[in-house]
């Protein structure tokens, strides 16, 4: 299924290549790739009490740049993706630390304005793909690190977000800020027990433009 769906994106990012290539555009287009991190949490949007203190993740991957004109463009990207959360508490007044880490492969379909040559603004729906899921537990007695095994009915592996953000442009070099959203919530069907949530995430990233 992972293979599939990479195939397609990559399919995607061919025919859109193709065709900046064909178009006369005010600006060739451009392939990059940059790197980066995630600042997430998540939120409940049903109003439990659930309270979780944010973390950091990794981010990278590919981007394809197509001015359509001299203030329009269009850019899709392909990115792994780490998001999640950590909680803390006591146990018999044994500290202990919960984190859950959920790696990504994002999807973002961003349309492109740009008011100078110097930054653009980006927006657009982000399709993201769950590939696996972590929860580690630590205190001063035990560490335990398990991989969850899920169903897509359980677990949504497949869910819709929002995605937005600037890029600084100075020569080849693209300094890109993001914030993103889930637009479902995590449980598939809405009858799993697993914990109910969205994630929300802040990106930073370096890339470079060929």
């Amino acid at each position: 299924m992972k293979k599939s769906y990479l195939l397609i994106v990559f399919m995607c990012l061919s025919v859109f290549y193709t065709y900046g290539q064909n178009k006369s555009f005010s600006e060739s287009p451009h392939l990059g790739i940059k790197i980066g991190t995630n600042y997430s949490n998540v939120y409940d949007t049903e109003g439990e009490e659930f309270r979780a203190d944010g973390k950091f993740g990794f981010a990278t991957g590919l981007f394809l740049s197509l001015p359509i004109g001299k203030l329009l463009g269009f850019q899709p990207e392909i990115l792994f993706s780490q998001r999640g959360f950590k909680s803390e508490g006591s146990i018999l007044t044994v500290p202990y630390e919960i984190s859950r880490t959920s790696n990504y492969i994002d999807v973002p379909l961003l349309i492109m304005v740009r008011p100078s040559k110097y930054f653009s603004i980006l927006a657009g729906p982000q399709y993201s793909y769950l590939i696996k899921q972590t929860n580690k537990f630590e205190s001063s007695i035990t560490n335990i690190e398990l991989e969850e095994q899920f169903d897509n009915e359980d677990i949504r592996k497949n869910t819709l977000c929002f995605t937005g953000g600037l890029d600084f442009n100075v020569e080849n070099i693209v300094i890109g800020t993001r914030v993103g959203w889930d637009l479902l919530k995590n449980n598939g069907d809405g009858t799993t027990t697993a914990l109910r949530y969205k994630n929300v995430w802040y990106q930073l990233t370096v890339g470079i433009k060929f």
